[in-house]
């Protein structure tokens, strides 16, 4: 399971860059400090239960506060 968290953080890294390199800068580097946070707990040794109980936290977390910037920040529009 340490694994599945250094892809995760392989990804969002990948995205960090992509985001930087297109000019989104705040972004970027929420996907940086995810990548860190997943690095982090991919060299803890927890156990197996405990990444299943980190990945779902991470997701509700996630899920909470997309939903929130969907309904509260993001305006609909037709461009500015």
């Amino acid at each position: 399971m340490d694994r599945m968290f250094r892809v995760l953080a392989f990804w969002t890294g990948i995205f960090t860059v992509m985001f930087y390199v297109g000019e989104m800068p705040k972004t970027s580097l929420l996907f940086l400090v995810q990548t860190a946070f997943f690095l982090t707990v991919s060299y803890l040794k927890l156990s197996e239960r405990m990444y299943m109980y980190l990945f779902g936290a991470y997701c509700t977390v996630f899920f909470i506060g997309f939903t929130w910037y969907s309904e509260f920040i993001l305006v609909p529009g037709f461009g500015h």
